[in-house]
């Protein structure tokens, strides 16, 4: 039953009103009944990005899953069913970090649960993020907080979500660390390790030493650094001389291994095979060559460390280097040198160096270099780009630890091709975002390193024997059985075993790292589509229709998914591909933390209302970057006016009622639909090609034309009961406002809906997308009325006259087959501009206004 029309229509309190609504309708909800007796090609199907639950939304939340939910809404009015998933994404550093400085603890799992235990900042107004400062607590107790605030946050986020009006099923949630998914995803990886995809491997690693835990490769990021190259005097072995290095890494001495040049080095050819001497450890060195070697970086020729940095790594792999570690997991110098240290005076140096931080390890290396006159020269300081953890503060170190990998295509040339030819089957928007997935899959240098050092995350379910000795034996690795899943290895003990065989000699000790927590969500298609779960919802969801996603994380989540589909089912996991682009500030600069200059949405939908922040997203292409200025958003107050709009101009229409029988009888309104058909059509193209903003831009350019033009046109028609074209009119205003209320819908959704109300049962997101009417009509015939109009006001403004002044006389010039269309709507163009005699006069082209004559004023 059609809702009463408010005597001043508002947009404030509808966000409200139909959320709870939708909600009580279950205008959203995913039928699968409906969907078993459609098939799978009845559903479209999203693979929803799982928000971090760590803290709080800002505005490039808001963009992109607006545009999601702009290509959701309307595929739902094509009929799809659509399945629209909201997931969380709850486990990972940045949990722990903001459980750390929220609750003002830290984690130290040696300490033993404690049931009553109270966080010293219970509410978050610790002000400190030093570990110094904060309480150490058990890892259950650590975890039982994370999982507390996850929770709480992911109230918060639904919230916005649902004031954002994205049209989720909010019965089709999950959380990365539920027991759902850590089934899932112990499982997929249990699979992996039983196909020869997983391993373990102890080699050199990425490492923070703040977070204490291995890095991959797709989580680094460069950031300038200030350096200065060190000139350090290496003594030939024969006696001959020395060659001259340059380092930015002193402090690594005791770690070098060999010296290196490029093969094609004229300079140094003829020391390759030869060896030298370090200088302060006297540790005798080979010369070798590698293409890697830069001739004009420094002196041209480098040492090898284990390991300064990831070309370190590659020299040692393919040179077939030993490993002289002396970074510990803390960052500091390990106490004992390197055995390769044999002399006095070399383990007296060393000694000065051990439990040193890099920093002060540099220092003092620099210190006795100068002593020992090996250091020639120190360069005035440079910037260049250093590795960190995308989420770290301090540059990461390279040690080497025992960690988990997944085989992703780096050494598998055949997985390399199949990856990248499955990206090159999907479609991209825009396509041009297929060439940093590809350059990425091509660019890899290493497997994916998935163990983490971490607490809060899907535990890595394996165990190890235990030899006579008590020492793991990595090649007698225990796995659960798959019925078992999950499991925490920590406190669950494997089959064939008791408790009481935990870490003795002959029992069994358990893997405490975690999964990576894109190892979890790169499942994300699996966790939300019932994978080895729901069998029958699986096959309906999968693969996916749509993967909707920032661009920064193609090498992430996007290639991660990919590769765990094609490892798991051989396909890629969805058909498209939908890249957002950034938020960037008014000075172009992209937002983020770090920055600081993220804005928070909240303040910005209540001042400005849904509709216009979703008219600001939906105005900005896939891939493209977007302006926001809090304190002047332009666009999003044009969404506004425009959201106003719609409301003013629906109860403007619905004034008029359609006589029963009524039909398209006036060349206007027949000009008008025919015209509205075409913006159907390009409308119904661009949202098909992912392109919601052309998809606005034709909708919102026509309905102005609607208001502005065609209404003052007709009004004085769709009034007038006695004039034989009423019904025409009044017929031509409701079809046209049906039918661009359901094209504005998946922009203005809350305005919409309310419009939709008035007139309508049901709601006009379920409603059918608009199909072109077919009315015979000629647009031209509007574009003539049109600006007949705006040249009739146009007059009247000139002689400083009210646009109600009559005329008596008003002359039109045109070329024949426009006077030809104005004579149809003649009548129309006369009550607008309150005209007694309209001459219309053929011409050479546009039309002119050749004389107007306003009426004789009353005395």
């Amino acid at each position: 039953m059609a809702a009463h029309i408010p005597d001043k229509p508002a947009l404030e309190g509808l966000e409200q009103k139909w959320d709870a609504a939708w909600a009580d309708r279950g205008t959203y909800l995913f039928d699968r009944a409906s969907a078993v007796e459609g098939g799978r090609s009845s559903v479209f199907s999203v693979d929803t990005p799982p928000p971090t639950a760590s803290g709080s939304l800002h505005i490039g939340h808001v963009f992109s899953f607006t545009h999601t939910d702009l290509k959701v809404r309307f595929e739902r009015m094509r009929g799809k069913n659509v399945f629209y998933p909201m997931g969380w994404d709850d486990n990972g550093l940045p949990t722990e970090r903001r459980v750390q400085n929220y609750y003002g603890v830290r984690c130290d799992p040696s300490l033993p649960y404690d049931a009553s235990f109270t966080p010293p900042f219970e509410g978050g107004d610790n002000k400190s993020s030093r570990a110094a400062d904060q309480v150490p607590i058990s890892r259950r107790n650590f975890i039982e907080l994370c999982e507390k605030l996850t929770i709480e946050d992911e109230k918060q986020f639904e919230s916005l979500f649902r004031q954002l009006g994205l049209s989720v099923d909010w019965t089709q949630t999950y959380r990365t660390i539920s027991d759902d998914t850590i089934r899932t995803s112990q499982l997929a990886f249990l699979r992996n390790l039983e196909r020869g995809e997983a391993y373990q491997a102890l080699a050199p690693t990425l490492w923070d030493i703040d977070f204490r835990s291995a890095i991959a490769q797709a989580e680094l990021e460069d950031r300038d650094q200030q350096a200065s190259y060190h000139r350090v005097a290496f003594a030939k072995t024969d006696g001959t001389g020395d060659i001259h290095i340059e380092t930015t890494r002193p402090e690594l001495l005791p770690a070098c291994v060999a010296l290196v040049a490029n093969p094609d080095d004229d300079r140094y050819k003829p020391y390759f095979g030869q060896t030298v001497r370090t200088p302060l450890f006297d540790v005798e060195v080979p010369v070798l060559a590698h293409p890697l070697a830069q001739p004009d970086k420094g002196s041209g020729i480098a040492m090898i460390c284990t390991f300064g940095d990831v070309t370190d790594i590659i020299w040692w792999r393919e040179l077939h280097l030993p490993n002289r570690t002396i970074l510990g997991a803390d960052g500091r110098i390990l106490a004992d040198a390197p055995d390769a240290i044999t002399t006095d005076a070399a383990r007296a140096a060393y000694a000065e160096l051990a439990g040193k931080t890099v920093f002060s390890a540099k220092k003092r290396i620099v210190e006795l270099l100068q002593e020992s006159g090996d250091l020639l020269e120190v360069s005035k300081p440079f910037t260049h780009p250093v590795k960190f953890f995308e989420k770290g503060d301090r540059p990461l170190e390279i040690v080497s630890t025992r960690q988990w990998y997944l085989r992703n295509g780096a050494r598998d040339a055949e997985l390399r091709d199949r990856l990248i030819s499955l990206g090159q089957s999907m479609s991209w928007h825009p396509d041009f975002m297929r060439v940093r997935y590809e350059n990425w899959t091509n660019g890899l240098t290493g497997d994916w390193l998935v163990s983490r050092q971490r607490f809060f995350g899907v535990p890595i379910p394996i165990w190890y024997a235990l030899d006579e000795n008590g020492e793991r034996d990595y090649d007698r690795v225990i796995t659960p059985d798959l019925g078992r899943l999950p499991v925490d290895p920590t406190t669950d003990v494997p089959a064939g075993y008791t408790g009481e065989q935990r870490g003795v000699p002959g029992g069994f000790d358990a893997e405490r790292d975690i999964f990576d927590t894109w190892a979890t969500s790169s499942l994300t298609p699996q966790l939300a589509g019932g994978w080895q779960r729901d069998d029958e919802l699986w096959d309906l969801v999968a693969p996916f229709d749509l993967r909707p996603q920032g661009q920064d994380i193609i090498r992430t989540w996007l290639f991660s998914t990919m590769l765990r589909s094609v490892l798991e089912d051989g396909r890629a996991p969805w058909s498209d591909a939908a890249i957002s682009g950034f938020i960037v500030d008014p000075d172009r600069k992209k937002m983020s933390k770090s920055k600081g200059n993220v804005v928070t949405p909240a303040d910005i939908l209540a001042q400005h209302g849904t509709d216009a922040v979703r008219y600001w997203a939906a105005s900005s292409r896939l891939g493209a970057d977007a302006a926001f200025d809090p304190q002047n958003p332009t666009q999003v107050k044009i969404g506004r006016r425009l959201a106003i709009k719609v409301l003013n101009a629906a109860k403007f229409v619905l004034s008029f009622p359609v006589p029963e029988g009524a039909e398209i009888t006036h060349a206007l309104d027949a000009a008008m639909l025919a015209t509205l058909d075409r913006v159907v059509a390009d409308a119904t193209r661009a949202f098909e090609a992912y392109d919601h903003a052309r998809a606005l831009e034709v909708t919102e350019a026509f309905f102005w034309t609607f208001c502005d033009d065609y209404l003052e046109l007709v009004k004085e028609r769709a009034y007038d009961r006695n004039d034989s074209g009423q019904a025409s009119a009044a017929l031509a205003l409701r079809l046209a406002l049906s039918t661009l209320l359901r094209l504005l819908a998946p922009v203005l959704s809350f305005a919409a809906e309310e419009a939709w109300s008035w007139f309508e049962d049901g709601s006009v997101h379920t409603a059918p997308w608009p199909e072109p009417l077919g009315i015979a009509g000629e647009p031209a015939t509007l574009v003539a009325a049109s600006t007949a109009l705006i040249g009739i006001r146009r007059a009247k403004t000139e002689a400083k006259a009210s646009q109600k002044t009559p005329v008596a006389v008003l002359s039109l010039s045109a070329d024949a087959a426009t006077v030809a269309r104005l004579r149809e709507v003649e009548g129309d163009l006369k009550a607008v501009g309150r005209i007694a005699a309209l001459e219309l006069a053929e011409g050479a082209g546009e039309i002119v206004v050749e004389r107007v004559e306003l009426a004789p004023t009353e005395a």
